[in-house]
């Protein structure tokens, strides 16, 4: 990918954000993942300063390009004396002497610094591209997280909603067995109880609801009351199924499969391949400090006027060589000593960067493969849950259950639920990171890598 293919995706995504703003109006009630992501990139204040941080440093690579062409130069001077070599008085007028000089001047010979410096600003160039691909998916990755949290508080105060309606429905039958003796004062207190804890959690998550809204509208700039459109997660089933019975070795040829991808395109670790590349340039042209200097002047001309001789001017073609040699030995070997510190200690950086990236691959492919499982698990425990409740409850309706065997089965019903919702939430984000870390724009093509048709 060339230097300009870096920004690409951002450009087409603001260019996308655009018409999404234009086309969604103040008055819409519903807001999509692709939107919230368009919406998160126009929205996002890092990535606008990474677009003047890349014009700044191109800008960079013309000014240096420009040092390396003749340099042009004027210079004028006048003068008046109002002593002679005898200290006596003269008319300043009769001393007056003026002139103008213009000349071009070429760089010829600096031991190759010149071309060294170009690259090491195209390096820098290229090195902010990727930083600004990286912040691209850290935005994009920060938009899906806030999405899918405020789709997870919003299932689970459905559910401490569903969960409250069965405490009331429960303490409603039990003021009746009160009333007529049928339950002691101790299971009637224990129904209060729990409708009480359920009445807080509801309460809890409402809260939990509304920050998670606070941080998706500030993600995306939307104050509008916009909600997020629930995402259909048996779209994913395919893939869940793959990941949830994946064998070791099958995990092994995903891994290898991903980092080399990752290797190819992760943006942070290029960035540090740059780095590297950068300070070696550094190192060379520390080297090149012991080369001589040679300048020429290709072309001189002078205008002048004095008050003795009037105007006069001379015009010269030729080559006047000026070369300077640096003799100061011990600032230069400091300087490349220095030099070499840098380009090992960016080395080291690179490495760092290597293994920290293994490490968040495989926590991420584990994630994946553990939500995976879990959103089967808890997909059969919530069956199981509530088909207990439903025998809990009417056996509870008919006497023959306690108030306590209800809280139960009502306790694990809710428990169930909220794992479910947990996993299918936490794995819908284990994907964006792995997309985030394999700089994967497409998510068709993430799945297809996953189940390894790509």
């Amino acid at each position: 990918m060339n230097n300009q293919g870096m920004v690409l995706p951002m450009k087409k995504k603001l260019f996308f954000c655009v018409f999404i703003i234009t086309g969604f109006g103040i008055f819409a009630q519903t807001l999509n993942l692709e939107q919230a992501r368009a919406l998160a990139l126009a929205n996002s204040r890092s990535l606008a300063k990474y677009n003047f941080s890349i014009e700044n440093s191109v800008r960079d690579e013309k000014s240096h390009f420009y040092t390396m062409l003749p340099s042009l130069s004027a210079e004028y001077s006048a003068s008046m004396n109002y002593l002679d070599r005898d200290w006596g008085f003269v008319n300043p007028v009769d001393t007056f002497n003026s002139g103008v000089n213009f000349a071009v001047t070429q760089k010829i010979f600096e031991g190759g610094k010149s071309f060294i410096q170009k690259a090491i600003n195209a390096i820098a160039t290229e090195s902010v591209r990727k930083e600004a691909l990286a912040e691209y998916f850290n935005v994009l990755d920060a938009a899906d997280n806030a999405y899918y949290a405020a789709l997870e508080a919003a299932a689970t105060l459905e559910a401490e909603e569903s969960s409250l309606q069965t405490a009331l429905a429960g303490l409603s039958i039990a003021e009746i067995r009160q009333a007529s003796g049928m339950i002691n004062q101790g299971d009637y207190l224990k129904a209060q109880a729990e409708k009480e804890s359920r009445e807080n959690s509801r309460n809890q998550a409402r809260r939990n609801l509304a920050l998670n809204m606070t941080k998706l509208k500030a993600i995306t700039g939307l104050g509008e009351k916009a909600q997020p459109e629930q995402i259909d997660i048996s779209a994913y089933e395919d893939i869940i199924q793959v990941l949830a019975g994946i064998s070791d070795e099958e995990a092994d040829a995903l891994y290898d499969r991903f980092w080399k991808i990752l290797a190819a395109a992760n943006p942070s670790l290029a960035r540090a391949a740059l780095n590297s590349q950068r300070a070696e340039k550094n190192l060379s042209i520390a080297r090149r400090d012991f080369s001589p200097v040679l300048s020429a002047t290709v072309f001189s001309a002078s205008i002048g006027y004095s008050t003795a001789n009037g105007f006069g001017n001379s015009a010269g073609g030729g080559i006047s060589i000026r070369g300077s040699i640096p003799l100061d030995y011990w600032v230069m070997s400091n300087r490349i000593e220095k030099s070499k510190n840098a380009r090992d200690s960016a080395a080291l950086d690179y490495i760092s960067a290597e293994i920290s990236l293994e490490t968040d691959l495989q926590s991420a492919l584990l994630n994946t493969f553990a939500y995976s499982g879990s959103v089967l698990s808890s997909r059969r425990s919530l069956d199981y849950a509530e088909k207990h409740f439903e025998y809990i409850m009417e056996r509870y309706r008919l006497s023959q259950s306690s108030v306590s065997d209800l809280g139960e089965a009502s306790s694990l019903l809710i428990n169930s639920r909220n794992s479910h919702i947990r996993a299918q939430y936490g794995f819908l984000q284990s994907l964006s990171k792995l997309r985030s870390l394999g700089a994967v724009d497409d998510e068709e093509k993430l799945v297809k890598i996953l189940i390894g048709n790509e």
